[in-house]
């Protein structure tokens, strides 16, 4: 295999992948905080409602629209870049896809059109109907998304066919239910969230600085405030399920996260700051935290987590036993009709451990062959590299306590003085808009860097899953998706930017004093 391939191919899912999570986050919050403002709209029949609404809205729907064209585009790389990873896992990856094709092309596409196009042809609470299905669609749409990613972290649901040489799914419900794909949604989810309220916090507080559109600032600062609290506050205890998770199903990964070298007397601790080093094998000058890692990572105060060390010779254990999976592989490829029972015994009992046997692929053709020299470094490779996955987390983590720290400040302003916002905090709200895409981003890069060497878990290696192509062709689409994403981009930032500084166009003019004149009308004539 060309090595070079399969790192080209790797860099350009990570582009792309990178490029369209720019777009989802946003989609899923925005996608609410509309939903949530129309309907205080139909339920006070105040037109400030209707015009926030309308203006959040329409930069929803931009956004929206770039999401839809950046991960269309994602989803051609399967069977471009990945043939085999398509061939080996398609049957079990491309159920949920499929469903989330329809929900996002069919579900999404049909409401997104009405809610738009139906301001004055839909009663207000079939719109308001219409809104939420919007927002339902949206965050149903990433659920699919997430239980496929969630099976290539915890393959369950499935069994290797040695007669087809493929994945097979045994049971959608597991499938579904994968406790990886759920703690990995409704994470993902309110990280989205978190971006959509910052994004209006941010763009109300331009306003209130600039002293344009007031009144529709003040009240999208205080929706966004509590909003952003509550999703604040809920991906760090859904983050706490996910490490736990991570304890349990990827134990290599949060090693990784924590450069845990090696494994420490139960509970273990957090490590807070450090340099790690992984030729060395050890974190230099490390800052940690006494039980908080053991505390996350099992939830309890005797079970320990197992370091880097004890993994690659657990990892060298299952190379061994895939070596007689493999074998048994090969014996039965050789006659399909006319398999012995007890070679396909030998095969289901050491059937979970092929994909360590596999990882020999990268050096040698027939891993039957590899020495013990090879075997010891296939099993070293089961290590991800270590500082990236390490200091992404804890920035993101940084800057999730950033994020409950400011939307908290403007609650509590908004909620007991009356939304009377120092500019220091009007500010600081500003600069702060891209900081939840850098955390969110991230946060991808700790889940699927932290994979590796894996495209399935303990299923299939990565450097095994790639299509037969050439260095060249995959820098040219490379370059293609590059110029591609990147006017997209541009377009996305623009579009936004336009509509941020006109500010809402209703055809009304909105005031403060809204409800003195409607008290006004109302109250009989002497």
């Amino acid at each position: 295999m060309d090595i070079g391939v399969v790192e080209l191919s790797r860099l350009q899912f990570a582009m792309t992948a990178l490029y369209h999570f720019l777009f989802v986050p946003l989609t899923l919050g925005l996608s609410i905080l509309v939903a949530i403002m129309e309907t205080v709209y139909v339920m006070t029949n105040r037109p400030i409602w209707r015009q926030m609404t309308k203006f959040w809205g329409l930069l929803f729907g931009i956004n929206f629209a770039m999401g839809v064209a950046t991960g269309v585009v994602m989803e051609f790389q399967f069977g471009m870049n990945w043939s085999y990873y398509s061939q080996y896992v398609g049957d079990v990856f491309g159920a949920p896809l499929a469903i989330e094709g329809l929900m996002a092309f069919f579900m999404e596409a049909t409401f997104v059109g009405l809610w738009f196009f139906g301001w004055d042809r839909l009663s207000k609470v079939g719109h308001l109907v219409v809104g939420w299905l919007v927002a339902i669609g949206s965050n149903f749409s990433a659920l699919w998304i997430l239980i496929a990613n969630g099976w290539m972290q915890n393959p369950v649901g499935a069994e290797f066919n040695p007669i087809t040489m493929r994945m097979e799914l045994t049971s959608f419900f597991e499938v579904m239910f994968n406790s990886v794909a759920q703690a990995k949604f409704v994470h993902t989810v309110s990280a989205g969230y978190v971006t959509a309220a910052i994004f209006v916090l941010g763009v109300s507080s331009w306003y209130m600085l600039r002293g344009r559109h007031l009144a529709l600032a003040r009240r999208s600062i205080a929706v966004a405030a509590s909003f952003g609290l509550a999703s604040a506050l809920s991906v760090v205890v859904l983050g706490d399920e996910s490490g736990y998770d991570a304890g349990l199903n990827q134990k290599m990964k949060l090693a990784a996260i924590e450069a845990m070298w090696e494994t420490d007397p139960a509970p273990a601790p957090f490590t807070l700051l450090g340099i790690p080093d992984q030729q060395a094998r050890e974190t230099k000058w490390a800052v940690r935290i006494p039980y908080v890692m053991g505390l996350i990572g099992t939830r309890s105060l005797t079970r320990e987590i197992p370091g880097i060390e004890e993994l690659v010779q657990e990892a060298e254990q299952r190379v061994r036993s895939g070596l007689i999976a493999y074998d048994a592989l090969m014996t039965i490829q050789q006659d399909r009709e006319n398999t012995d029972p007890g070679v396909n015994a030998v095969f289901q009992r050491h059937s979970d451990d092929l994909g360590y046997a596999l990882l020999l692929r990268r050096y040698l053709d027939d891993p039957r062959q590899a020495t013990e020299a090879q075997i010891a470094q296939a099993a070293a490779d089961t290590v991800p590299r270590v500082w990236p996955i390490f200091w992404s987390f804890r920035i993101m983590v940084g800057l999730g306590l950033l994020f409950i720290a400011a939307t908290g400040y403007f609650f509590i302003i908004s909620s007991f003085r009356r939304g009377r916002y120092p500019k220091w905090a009007l500010r600081g709200a500003v600069m702060m808009i891209p900081l939840p895409w850098v955390a969110a981003e991230l946060g991808w890069i700790v889940a699927e860097y932290g994979r590796q060497p894996w495209t399935v878990d303990g299923i299939l290696p990565t450097a095994l899953s790639v299509s037969a192509l050439s260095a060249t062709e995959v820098l040219l689409t490379i370059a293609g998706f590059a110029a591609f994403y990147t006017l997209l981009f541009v377009i996305e930032v623009r579009l936004l930017l336009k509509y941020i500084r006109l500010g809402p166009q209703e055809d009304v003019q909105i005031t403060d004093d809204w409800r003195a004149s409607h008290r006004a009308r109302l109250k009989p004539a002497e």
